[in-house]
């Protein structure tokens, strides 16, 4: 799975087998290796983080830093997305 970045022991990835269409810009994090039904984060139009799920059962002290991270590298995010699948659209 494409390895968005990764923080300490977790890993935030793009999972590249779930369907047609693509799901809306998201992520998903793990601890160690992805895993098919990790916790999941939407990413919105203005770069912001919505919590889908916490599958994985991130601290929420950890999953918080997590989703900074994510809302802070936001723009890049969307252009690894952009650049994997060919086509960006939004949860909101």
């Amino acid at each position: 799975m494409p390895q968005v970045f990764k923080i300490g022991s977790y890993l935030v990835y793009f999972w590249v087998n779930e369907g047609l269409p693509t799901e809306p810009i998201h992520v998903h994090i793990a601890e160690g290796v992805p895993v098919p039904n990790a916790t999941k984060v939407w990413i919105t139009k203005a770069g912001k983080c919505i919590l889908a799920n916490n599958r994985s059962h991130i601290p929420e002290k950890a999953l918080k830093n997590i989703i900074a991270m994510i809302e802070a590298d936001s723009e890049d995010i969307i252009a690894m997305w952009e650049k994997r699948f060919g086509d960006v659209s939004f949860y909101c």
